[in-house]
């Protein structure tokens, strides 16, 4: 590419509900592999301890460095720490359990919310797509994500209590906006594990709607023993069971994401 071509500006998602179990993993690894193998050259970003979008992809127990390093240590640079997964298109920067130190190092220090940012900033141009995994927090690494990023996607999942806690990640997001990322912006409301099957999942979707409208994602992700397997055996569920409708949904959903781009 010569230097006077052009070069689109780079989506940089994060995936985060402080509620746990809502899907954020499944969706951030297949969001990012579906992206990839549509020929977008995708970074996953694992911000979450937990390590679950890394250990989707690799074995993190062979690992020396992962984002600990970068986001703590100035000596290690991002790219030190990325990893080209099996996925044609698809790279990896790992997190390990290390990652949970992070909050209690960065007490006090000037740039603690921009850590994250300051190092995708010169690397961004080389993706095409960034999705970042969050942990189910509004805390430190949460922060970090959101004011890295230019878009926020969201999911919620078909259940009882599926908008509990909503109010305080949007006002997350606002306090994000007023202070150091103004330019970001509500991707979308993903629906996930829904049961068709069942009157209350077809009440809680619907209300889930009436709530956010539009910012709705068409796509609904159902409820699936085949996305929950996938990443035991380090795949995403367009390698593992590429029939499912596990994998049918997720290519949608990176149909929708493409076009809201």
């Amino acid at each position: 590419m010569s230097g006077n071509a052009f070069r689109p500006r780079s989506m940089i998602v994060s995936i985060a509900n402080q509620k746990g179990g809502v899907g954020k993993t499944t969706t951030a690894i297949n969001l990012a592999a579906a992206l990839a193998m549509r020929g977008r050259r995708t970074l996953l970003v694992d911000m979450d301890p937990q390590s679950n979008s890394s250990m989707s992809y690799l074995d993190i127990r062979s690992l020396t460095r992962s984002l600990y390093d970068v986001m703590f240590e100035g000596q290690v640079s991002l790219p030190d720490v990325v990893v080209a997964t099996n996925v044609e298109n698809l790279f990896v920067a790992p997190a390990r359990i290390a990652l949970a130190k992070l909050e209690s190092k960065l007490v006090g220090e000037m740039d603690a919310h921009f850590r994250l940012k300051d190092r995708l900033d010169p690397v961004k141009a080389d993706y095409e797509f960034i999705v970042i995994d969050c942990p189910p927090t509004l805390g430190l690494l949460t922060a970090n994500a959101l004011v890295a990023s230019t878009h926020l996607l969201v999911p919620i999942q078909s259940s009882y209590f599926a908008l509990e806690g909503t109010d305080d990640l949007l006002e997350t997001v606002e306090k994000v906006r007023a202070r150091a990322n103004p330019d970001l912006r509500l991707l979308g409301v993903l629906i996930t594990m829904h049961d068709r099957r069942t009157a209350i999942g077809r009440d809680i979707r619907n209300q889930i709607r009436t709530v956010f409208g539009e910012l709705v994602f068409t796509t609904v992700i159902s409820k699936s023993v085949r996305l929950e397997e996938s990443p035991a055996y380090k795949e995403s569920i367009f390698t593992f069971a590429p029939d499912s409708s596990g994998a049918a949904e997720y290519y949608r959903l990176c149909e929708e994401v493409i076009d809201r781009a």
